[in-house]
């Protein structure tokens, strides 16, 4: 808990002020977004580049659907080399290497088309989303409840108004 009185912002705020703030003093109005065609590999480049871990997918300004690094970790994980090495056979020295190398030139070729796939088939639709009469409470609790790291913020025709992300939340402490 925060000493009392701890000046915040250049003003004297208490935790509950900074915690009953709404949604729409504190989220993030420009937001990277993607369309459902745009490829795996544009998206993983992005996500990158801008330094962030997801973002919403969206159509005609509506939100349709969310984007995470996990949702791209997964895709890389599906396409793991698995090699049992534990009781290997004495055939296995002679065929090991060529079994990996096959294996490896597979996994190349499953990730390069992969990449190519258009995000919207490792996306998360559904996507939950908050309004910006919300407050940031209700937006940690959400996260939390759901174990995700942002909410897409939309009016009631689930047009993208915003973001707000665990570092918005944990901004409002500070």
């Amino acid at each position: 808990m925060r000493p009392p009185g701890l000046r915040l912002r250049g003003c004297i705020h208490s935790e509950e002020d900074e915690i009953m703030k709404k949604i729409k003093d504190v989220m993030v109005t420009d937001v990277v977004t993607f369309k459902r065609s745009d490829p795996i590999h544009y998206v993983a480049w992005a996500l990158r580049e801008k330094r962030i871990s997801g973002a919403p997918i969206v159509e005609d300004g509506k939100v349709v659907g969310v984007v995470s690094e996990r949702d791209i970790m997964r895709l890389i994980e599906e396409h793991d080399i698995k090699v049992n090495l534990l009781f290997p056979s004495p055939f296995d020295v002679i065929e090991l290497p060529l079994k990996i190398k096959h294996e490896l030139d597979e996994m190349v070729t499953l990730i390069k088309e992969t990449a190519a796939t258009a995000v919207e088939s490792i996306m998360t639709e559904k996507a939950i989303t908050v309004s910006k009469d919300e407050t940031v409470a209700e937006a940690a609790r959400i996260m939390g409840e759901h174990r995700i790291n942002r909410l897409p913020v939309v009016d009631k025709d689930s047009k993208l108004l915003g973001l707000i992300t665990r570092g918005d939340v944990i901004g409002t402490l500070i």
